[in-house]
């Protein structure tokens, strides 16, 4: 009997597993299913030529030797009578996620489709994908709701070359891929999909290739390349919608990507994007054939669009040294046209691994002979479990000062235990009847201890003596056992350095005064000329300094502590507290003066999930701040990995 060709890893059951394990987990009840319709001609020729869709239309139609004559002519893909319903009813759901989305009627979401299609170009089908999915709906977004900037972030793991060649000449799109690359050996060996493809005319600089040029990386190097390129980048752009090409074929255990990176990371990935464009974000699914960690990794980013805090991040311990290579020359090739990369290094002189390099003829013979390769079975362990505290924010506050909605004030219900007491009166309390003082220690303590317990996800706390209050919560968090602080100091006060250096508290502190040299490995000094009050300065700060210390130190609690005048704008304060919240399973404690009660409310929402306001595009940092950075970086990336943006036999540190 005559069959047409099947394919082995793009099957239906990708779906149905992603599916039962929404369900299964609790996931898909909590989420607004939305009706699917089919694209209309209309939406599809936004991208694709009339001859393609009215080919494509025939399809249906064709006898079994045409339909597989008409298949031959592109790459790697399998034309079926069905396909073409099918295609049109991916594009169609991810239109009408773009709908909810602008619309106001969901806050995110992803869709779950398939035909995959960010590799189907304008007149040609190609790798699976017959319509390109996430190419229609930004064209959709800007045709019908005049969304001027559009961030397309494609975690694939292979290049979508549909998606670049759609949008290279167009700078109100900028697409962001990363993709196994292997030097143009690995599919679809594309010149163009390595780093220095940046885009054509006015396009220039908005298309963004990361190309890897090793298997197994790990989710150190994810983050690494979103920490350094990708969201300083996106900041800068300040998009009005984020599509994201969501395949999970860059998880590990799958065969195609052969990468090592742990589902758990796209929770991290995804809560990096979420502040963006006002909350704006879908997320259309693409490759992923590994059917454990496929649902796996659906899973992790649905959770995070709902909101529930990310898991502690496992085992960062710096980019590899072919990540760091591609990571340094991708910086390279963009520093002419991002204000936030021009102090990136110069391409290296060496011949490093991201250059092409060409096939030997053995290696051509060996390559030959494979008729199939064979990938090692992986195992690795199930993501551990996210329990989403039942109350996620509650605030300590004065007499007086309403709490926000979905709050809840706190206050503790115990009598305060007496060595608690006596600790507080000796260490921080000389006046005997400050009982108000008393207090509010003793309910930051207990709101403390709930935190630990996983009750409550996040707190805030006016107070009257912020500096008393911040070492008291130090000391009392730091206490525990195998417990880590992470403190962010905003604003100009003195702040007592860590003590003693057991490794138990990290602190960085944003101000415009210059430090002394650091005074203890503990302690980092982040002094911008202008202070908190300059957007762009903060915010690079922010992205490719404080996010790669605080994940590579893991911590277990994360303190913000606004310091009265500090000079940060409510916008830029929400944006930090909101990327924060990454960290420590969302333990975020926010402690602000008294005076400080207008904040309250914005703060507020951040820690309920709130998407933060957009803060506009950037302007250019001032070159003092960026000599500050860089001497920071390259002085604490010894200890600190996760700072690295070249690898150390290239020619090591960016300039200044």
């Amino acid at each position: 009997m005559n069959y047409l060709p099947a394919c082995k890893i793009e099957v239906p059951e990708r779906l149905t597993v992603s599916h039962e394990a929404l369900i299964n987990n609790g996931l898909a009840d909590r989420c607004v299913s939305i009706p699917v319709r089919e694209a209309t001609d209309a939406d599809i020729l936004l991208v694709h030529s009339e001859e393609y869709l009215e080919a494509v239309k025939t399809t249906p139609y064709l006898s079994l030797e045409d339909l597989k004559k008409f298949t031959m002519q592109y790459g790697d893909v399998y034309f079926h009578p069905n396909i073409y319903h099918c295609a049109k009813l991916a594009a169609g759901a991810a239109l009408q996620l773009v709908d909810s989305v602008m619309m106001g009627k969901v806050r995110n979401g992803m869709a779950l489709v398939r035909p995959p299609g960010h590799h189907s170009m304008r007149s040609a089908a190609s790798g699976f994908c017959v319509f390109n999915n996430v190419a229609i709906a930004a064209q959709y977004a800007k045709k019908k709701y005049g969304v001027k900037r559009v961030l397309i972030v494609d975690w694939d793991i292979h290049h979508g070359q549909g998606v670049q060649y759609c949008f290279e000449d167009d700078p109100s799109v900028l697409y962001f891929s990363w993709h196994r690359y292997e030097h143009q050996k690995f599919w679809p060996n594309l010149r163009e999909s390595d780093y220095d493809s940046v885009g054509k005319e006015k396009g220039t600089g908005f298309n963004i290739n990361v190309p890897w040029n090793e298997v197994g990386l790990k989710n150190s190097d994810y983050l690494s390349v979103f920490c350094h390129v990708l969201l300083p980048v996106a900041y800068e752009f300040c998009p009005d919608l984020v599509l994201v090409c969501a395949g999970f074929d860059s998880a590990i255990g799958d065969p195609e990507g052969e990468m090592c990176a742990s589902p758990d990371v796209f929770a991290h990935l995804t809560h990096l994007l979420m502040n963006l464009a006002g909350g704006k974000l879908c997320a259309v699914l693409e490759g992923g054939y590994n059917l454990t960690s496929l649902p796996q990794s659906v899973c992790q980013t649905v959770q995070t669009l709902l909101g529930d805090p990310a898991p502690r991040p496992a085992d960062l311990d710096g980019p590899c040294q072919s990540a760091l290579e591609s990571l340094h020359c991708v910086r390279s090739a963009h520093r002419p046209y991002w204000s936030c990369l021009t102090h990136a290094a110069e391409l290296p002189t060496s011949d490093i691994n991201t250059k092409h390099i060409k096939l030997s003829e053995e290696e051509k013979t060996l390559e030959q002979g494979e008729e199939e390769k064979i990938v090692e079975e992986m195992v690795w362990p199930e993501p551990p479990k996210r329990v989403t505290p039942p109350i996620r924010t509650a605030l300590v506050l004065p007499n007086g000062v309403a709490c926000p909605d979905r709050c809840k004030r706190f206050s503790s219900s115990e009598d305060p235990n007496p060595i608690v007491v006596n600790k507080l009166r000796e260490n921080f309390l000389k006046d005997a009847d400050d009982s108000d003082a008393l207090t509010t220690l003793s309910s930051l303590i207990a709101l403390i201890e709930k935190m630990e317990k996983n009750e409550i996800c996040s707190g805030l706390a006016l107070v009257r003596d912020i500096s008393m209050a911040m070492m008291c919560v130090v000391q009392h968090a730091a206490t525990a056992p195998s417990k880590r602080v992470l403190v962010v100091c905003v604003g100009d006060a003195v702040v007592p350095s860590p003590s003693p250096e057991d490794g138990k508290t990290l602190l960085v502190q944003f101000s415009n005064k210059k430090s002394e040299e650091q005074k203890c490995k503990s302690y980092i000094p982040v002094c911008l000329k202008k202070g908190c009050s300059d957007v762009s300065g903060f915010i690079q700060a922010m992205l490719s300094l404080l996010l790669p210390l605080g994940y590579q130190y893991d911590p277990s609690l994360v303190v913000l502590v606004r310091m009265p005048d500090s000079g940060i704008c409510d916008s830029v304060w929400q944006q930090l507290t909101g990327l924060l919240q990454g960290l420590a399973q969302g333990h975020t404690l926010v402690l602000m003066q008294e005076s400080e009660k207008t904040c309250v409310a914005p703060t507020a929402s951040s820690l309920l999930g709130d998407a933060a306001p957009s803060l506009g595009q950037l302007h250019a940092l001032l070159p003092e701040d960026v000599e500050m950075l860089e001497r920071l970086r390259h002085r604490l990336q010894e200890d600190w990995k996760l700072l690295q943006t070249t690898a150390p036999e290239t020619g090591g540190d960016d300039e200044h």
